[in-house]
Parts: C-alpha cells; sequence; structure tokens
C-alpha cells in the first residue's frame, strides 16, 4: 500500500484540516504527522479505498483506519493516543 499522492492527499483535505487542529502534531510533510520527533499519523492509498494510519497505543506500530468515507474513527484515536 502507497502513502497517499497529492490527488489522494485533495480529496481528504477536510479530514486534514482536522487533523491539522489537534494539539502537539506538525505536518513536516503534506499529510504526514509527527508528534515530537517521532512519526504519528499518515495515509495511504490504494484500490480498496484511503487509509490513515496512527500511531498504535504500543508506540511500537501503526493502527489503519479506513478513511474512504469519514475520518471520525481516525479523529478520535489521535485525539486518545494525544492525552495519554
Amino acid at each position: 500500500m502507497k502513502h497517499a499522492g497529492e490527488i489522494a492527499l485533495d480529496q481528504l483535505e477536510p479530514l486534514l484540516a482536522r487533523v491539522r487542529a489537534l494539539p502537539g502534531l506538525t505536518e513536516k510533510k503534506r499529510g504526514v504527522f509527527y508528534r515530537k520527533s517521532r512519526a504519528f499519523l499518515h495515509f495511504h492509498e490504494d484500490p480498496a479505498g484511503l487509509f490513515g494510519d496512527v500511531r498504535a497505543a504500543d508506540d511500537r506500530d501503526f493502527d489503519r483506519f479506513d478513511v474512504t468515507q469519514d475520518g471520525d474513527a481516525l479523529i478520535a484515536s489521535a485525539e486518545a493516543r494525544l492525552r495519554a
């Protein structure tokens, strides 16, 4: 699964705006967000749809969310992880 390209990120712009509003994140490259010095959230595109990866609670890997239709679950997960 490849990282989301510009066209996919254009489709995700409303979700990107929501992610940009989260405290403590820095967008190093469009659609790639860091918390401190570690990658925290990024997006992928696939024939099956658009997906967002959020740093897992164990801080070792990422949890994947289907954001093709909406990103509410991704935002809720990111907010919870940022509070932890």
